[in-house]
């Protein structure tokens, strides 16, 4: 019996010597699903003339769009992947407190006056513009349909925003909630100059305040931004009920305090930060 048990044990431990990469290695990774430190990229230091920059839009792959927030100049920079200023677009316009760019399938460009951290602008206003014509400058003005106090409340202090897209002939406006810092508004408005009421279309609570937005080239994704983090929702009936698709948050967090981001491909996006950093991202 004692050398039946031996021959056993014995038998058992050559089977741990032969088997045990099987046993004790983990499973290479998934294909074609990277850590997050793989797809995320920093590309190069912002220019010096950028800085404090809150928006983005991409001009074609490689030459991006950017601009400084509030209390500075009105200007539009282009910049290369290396961080090199290619030019500067000056506008005539004020820059009351500037916070995203938008774009549309004619090369407008739509600029967000929409800052408003303590909630008390009884005017906002989205100005459109083809870099190529700087000179013509429309004004697309507008106040919240659901805002009655210029402040609210400090809890209900929900009328400030710092990210804008276009689609399909609407801007479509997101709120950053300054009073609970949870619940992203959904406002509509016609890419038309004018005034407007901003239609409240929608919400998500998010848990977190967004700092950026944009939709894919198709149509079929929206990234919402906040401080190191990507929002992303798919699946969708359209980009107006976008908020009612997949949702899905990936952490940013080596970025910092992420404000502009625009996708320069179906897959690939591009964030800027207050740091002063231009980054890729790869979905």
């Amino acid at each position: 019996m004692t050398k039946t048990i031996i021959i056993f044990v014995a038998l058992v431990g050559l089977m741990l010597i032969v088997f045990r990469n099987e046993l004790f290695v983990a499973p290479p990774a998934t294909e074609g699903a990277p850590a997050v430190s793989a797809a995320f990229e920093r590309l190069a230091k912002l220019p010096s003339e950028v800085n404090e920059s809150s928006g983005l839009a991409i001009l074609a792959a490689g030459h991006y769009l950017t601009h400084n927030d509030a209390g500075n100049r009105p200007y539009l920079y282009e910049l290369d992947a290396s961080g090199k200023l290619l030019q500067t677009i000056k506008l005539k316009l004020p820059n009351v407190d500037w916070e995203d760019l938008a774009q549309d399938d004619d090369g407008n460009v739509y600029i967000a006056d929409t800052g408003n951290n303590e909630n008390d602008r009884t005017e906002l206003a989205v100005y459109k513009v083809n870099p190529d014509e700087p000179e013509n400058v429309q004004a697309i003005r507008f106040t919240y349909e659901d805002q009655t106090k210029y402040p609210p409340k400090k809890k209900d202090r929900n009328f400030d925003s710092e990210a804008l897209f276009w689609s399909e002939g609407n801007l479509y406006v997101i709120s950053k909630d300054r009073g609970r810092g949870e619940t992203a508004k959904v406002y509509q408005l016609p890419d038309q100059a004018g005034t407007h009421k901003a239609k409240l279309i929608g919400q998500h609570k998010l848990k977190a305040q967004v700092t950026g937005a944009t939709i894919s080239p198709d149509q079929s994704t929206v990234v919402l931004l906040s401080e190191g983090a990507l929002h992303l929702f798919t699946d969708f009936d359209s980009p107006a009920k976008f908020y009612e698709g997949v949702y899905e948050r990936q952490s940013l967090k080596e970025a910092g305090q992420t404000e502009g981001v625009a996708f320069e491909s179906e897959d690939v996006l591009i964030i800027t930060s207050e740091g002063g950093n231009l980054y890729r991202y790869t979905l």
